[in-house]
C-alpha cells in the first residue's frame, strides 16, 4: 500500500487543479459580444421563472454562475466564499439600473445538491432576493463559454459584454491589496469606459455532462 501514496498523492492534486484552477482559455464570449439566448425561459428557484431580456435593466444585466456546491461560493476553511457578497452586488446593481441574476448550470448535479428543490432550499437558507435559474443541460454556460463557479459576465444596456471574470481578487492569498473588479466595472459604467473589463474567473469547474458518443 504504501508504493500507492505518490500515486494517490500526484492524482488528487490532478484533481484539485482541474476543480480550483484558473481558467486559461479564450473561448465563449469576448468584450463587445452581445448576450446569446435572452429570450429563453429558465426555471427559477423563486416564484416565477425568467429570460434574461426581462431581468435586464435601463443600464444592463450582471449573469453570475454559481452552484449550491463550490467551496469558492459557500466559503471553505481559508476563504469565506463569494456567495455572502452576493445581496450586496445585486443591491449595488439595483440602485445604478442593472438587473442582476444567478444561474445554475451543475447538469451532472441536478438529481442531487444542485437540484431546483435544493436551489430553492439554498435561497430559503440564505434569504436571496435575487433570482436564481436553472440552465437545463448547461445551454447558457456552453453559450457563453462560462467555466467556473463563480463566473461574471456584465452586459451594458444594448447587453454588450462590458466585463467578465471574478467578483474581486480575494482569493488570491498572495494579493497586496483588494481589488473589487465586479464593484469597479459598476462604478466605471457611468463614466463610459470600463477601466479592467477581464480577469481571471476563478473557482471549481461547471459540472456539465458529457456528450453521449
Amino acid at each position: 500500500m504504501k508504493k500507492l501514496i505518490p500515486i494517490i498523492t500526484i492524482g488528487l492534486g490532478i484533481s484539485i487543479l482541474f476543480a480550483f484552477g484558473k481558467d486559461t482559455s479564450n473561448t465563449g464570449l469576448q468584450i463587445g459580444d452581445k448576450a446569446p439566448m435572452i429570450d429563453v425561459r429558465m426555471k427559477n428557484a423563486g416564484i416565477r421563472d425568467f429570460s434574461l431580456g426581462e431581468l435586464k435593466k435601463e443600464n444592463g444585466l450582471i449573469v453570475v454562475f454559481s452552484c449550491n456546491t463550490c467551496p469558492f461560493v459557500v466559503g471553505m476553511n481559508d476563504f469565506p466564499g463569494w456567495e455572502k457578497d452576493y445581496e450586496a452586488l445585486n443591491k449595488k446593481a439595483n440602485s445604478n439600473g442593472i438587473g442582476f441574476v444567478l444561474v445554475n448550470s451543475n447538469e451532472a448535479k441536478r438529481g442531487g445538491d444542485d437540484s431546483l428543490e435544493k436551489m430553492r432550499e439554498r435561497g430559503i437558507e440564505k434569504g436571496y432576493t435575487i433570482p436564481y435559474l436553472v440552465d437545463e443541460n448547461s445551454k447558457l454556460a456552453d453559450a457563453f463559454g462560462a467555466k467556473t463557479t463563480p463566473h461574471v459576465y456584465f452586459f451594458d444596456k444594448e447587453m454588450k459584454l462590458i466585463y467578465m471574470g471574478s467578483i474581486d481578487n480575494t482569493w488570491d492569498p498572495k494579493r497586496t491589496s483588494d481589488t473589487p473588479y465586479l464593484l469597479n466595472a459598476i462604478d466605471d459604467l457611468g463614466k463610459g469606459k470600463i477601466a479592467t473589463p477581464t480577469s481571471e474567473p476563478r473557482g471549481c469547474s461547471i459540472k456539465r455532462i458529457a456528450p453521449k458518443k
